[in-house]
């Protein structure tokens, strides 16, 4: 049996992933969205390391202090060999050493060691910084573009799977950032340091050690290659199992409800078992770098050696003491340790670079226009809004008494011209729209399931963008003002009240923060809220959970009403607001309503028609059309689609 709850876009995911094309196109917006040029291919691994570096730029005095802090202790570390090789040499024999000579070498290496030490030290702190504040930078750069991103495509992608970008992605680029940095200071001054130094040393054997150095880069790189595409493939579907348990936690009632456990966890355990499977690979190929590395280093190792000590014995390719013997082996070892260090930490730096691929995508994806420049007035198309207003008739006398009332602010003048959308290409829904809902008026959406109604109230807010047409507010195009500035005017109440943790003040001031405690309290009594709300353990200081505790549905629609009102929009959206809870409820709430309504253009989306009797005007939709509009009584008397969908809820009962 399928899943009803399953993500359906986790297996595009995957597919993408795999193939190493996990960026933009998993946000692009099939209605258009998603022109950058990222989104045509994936990004390589120096583009990442450069977008990544972006982030580091603006702390870059941290970046220098760590890559001083390290030339310097890397470079204090090289001397050390010299010292004990030197040290070795003044030890002929039992008896025959030069303590006068020994015992102040011994001296400087004891403080170089220290003062090596104490740089490490110094640098891990700097790099440990950098890389918690760019990671810090880069989780409030991914949160805010979530904030920004069209609600169009956040619907079509698993929501587990943003929060999987947010929270583990970013976690996992830190990781890599902060061993990356670490070992790549330390490994380009350690290599270049430790090849001058055996120049200097000697120019035969330090040529020995380069000849041999391609063959532990090689076996390293190859490595790295294997193992990028398993953990690119292993990211993918930890997000896939994020959305999942995201979606089973949001909807654990239901699952319960219908008996779904088990089968929940059979979905849950096969994608844990593709995500077992996906990090096992991964880390078994990146554990075979370290020993593959270390094997060719080791070779290297001994091919030094043997070289070195004949040319103790013979004079060839160099002449050389045992001490400068002691030298060259000490550095081929450090020569080699960055490869072997950076080979130890693949596992973070590809898992790093595999959710930098995820959250660069996120990044990437196209946003709502919230900044966008206000229109230009003296551009308008007065035109436009002449044929607009001429292409609806609405009871204008009592619409233009209802308007006459308001002045000053947003009027709440709306205005749907000839208006046709659709969510796939292929499939219209609403179709050469045309209405005008004057200041005050109380305009009313019904009609069947899928017909459209919702989807009205989704382009009025700029959700989504019309097809063709055009909607005026306040004789201006909603394309016009920025995406913020045009919400601030509307304020909505949904089927499904929203509530958050925290006090019913905060809940209540959610988009007026600057409330005092008087006008929070005036709200809720305005709502009908105020008598429940002081029965409340610390009244308006009650901390609530997030799905509002033990309140009753009713309660909860009542705080999401006096919410609204205290936040005063001129345009007013309510879509099924009262269809989830009781008759005797809906009174109290209805009340809540109609004191919010007053002197405010409203529209009510209601499949409940006893909830919308007094609208000013009441539009019918049926199959994306409107197809009859009027009040309550004119409908009835036409005997028409309305009159059918009355019928069928009141007739029987009257």
């Amino acid at each position: 049996m399928p899943n009803p709850y399953a993500s359906t876009a986790g297996a595009s995911t995957i597919t993408a992933t795999v193939s190493g094309n996990d960026n933009l196109n998993d946000f692009r917006d099939s209605r258009g969205g998603g022109n950058s040029d990222r989104a045509q291919k994936p990004m390589g691994t120096a583009q990442v390391a450069r977008r990544i570096f972006a982030y580091v730029r603006p702390h870059i005095l941290l970046f220098v202090a760590s890559f001083v802090c390290s030339a310097l202790s890397v470079v204090l570390q090289l001397f050390v060999p010299i010292l004990i090789g030197r040290a070795i040499d003044l030890i002929v024999s039992a008896g025959r050493v030069d303590m006068a000579a020994l015992v102040p070498l011994l001296a400087r290496l004891a403080a170089t060691v220290l003062a090596a030490a104490a740089l490490q030290w110094v640098q891990g702190v700097c790099v440990n910084r950098l890389s918690y504040i760019t990671v810090c930078d880069l989780r409030i750069e991914a949160y805010d573009k979530l904030t920004r991103m069209p609600l169009s495509l956040i619907d079509r992608h698993p929501h587990g799977d943003y929060i999987s970008r947010v929270v583990n992605d970013v976690d996992q680029v830190g990781d890599g950032l902060l061993q990356g940095l670490t070992q790549l200071f330390n490994g380009v001054v350690t290599v270049v340091a430790t090849l001058a130094f055996m120049l200097a040393t000697s120019a035969p054997m330090a040529i020995v050690v380069v000849l041999v150095t391609p063959f532990s880069v090689l076996a390293a790189g190859a490595m790295a290659r294997f193992a990028g595409k398993s953990f690119t493939a292993q990211m993918s579907i930890q997000g896939e199992l994020s959305a999942y348990v995201e979606e089973y936690v949001g909807a654990q009632r239901l699952v319960d409800a219908f008996a779904y456990g088990e089968r929940a966890q059979e979905g849950f355990s096969s994608i844990n078992r593709k995500l077992y499977a996906a990090g096992e690979r991964a880390q078994f190929l990146s554990s075979l770098a370290n020993p593959g590395t270390r094997f060719v280093n080791n070779c290297m190792y001994a091919v030094v050696a043997v070289v070195g000590f004949v040319g103790v014995v013979t004079g060839f390719p160099a002449v050389l003491t045992v001490g400068d013997v002691q030298v060259f082996l000490s550095y081929a070892n450090q020569y080699t340790k960055p490869f072997n260090e950076i080979s130890g930490v693949v596992t973070q730096i590809q898992g790093a670079f595999a959710s930098a691929r995820r959250v660069f995508a996120l990044l990437d994806a196209p946003e709502d226009d919230m900044g966008e420049k206000p229109f230009d007035l003296d551009s308008n198309d007065g035109a436009a809004m002449d044929s607009a207003r001429n292409s609806v008739v609405l009871h204008d006398d009592l619409a233009a008494a209802l308007g006459a009332s308001l002045q000053g602010g947003p009027k709440g003048d709306v205005v749907f011209d000839h208006v046709d959308f659709s969510y796939e290409p292929d499939h219209p829904l609403l179709q050469d729209i045309c209405m005008h809902a004057r200041p005050g008026m109380r305009m009313a959406l019904v009609g069947p399931t899928g017909c459209g109604k919702t989807t009205l109230i989704n382009l009025l807010l700029r959700f989504y963008d019309t097809d063709s047409g055009e909607i005026l507010v306040d004789d201006r195009p909603i394309a016009s003002y920025s995406r913020a500035d045009l919400r601030r005017m509307f304020g909505m109440v949904l089927q499904e009240s929203w509530l958050f943790e925290g006090t019913v003040r905060d809940i209540i001031s959610y988009g007026r923060p600057d409330a005092t405690r008087e006008q929070v309290e005036e709200a809720a009594r305005r709502a009908r809220a105020d008598a429940f709300i002081r029965a409340l353990p610390d009244g308006y200081d009650t901390v609530l959970p997030e799905n509002g505790g033990s309140l009753s549905q009713g309660q909860r629609q009542l705080l999401c009403i006096a919410r609204v009102m205290l936040s005063d929009p001129a345009i007013l959206l309510l879509d099924e607001a009262t269809s989830s809870i009781d008759t005797r409820t809906e009174m109290q709430v209805q009340a809540a309503f109609d004191e919010l309504m007053q002197e405010r253009t409203s529209f009510v989306v209601a499949h409940r028609l006893s909830t919308i009797r007094n609208a000013d005007c009441i539009l019918v939709m049926r199959d994306g059309h409107i197809v009859e509009r009027g009040t309550h009584d004119e409908l009835l008397v036409a005997g028409g689609f309305y009159a059918e969908l009355y019928s069928s809820q009141f007739a029987p009962a009257e």
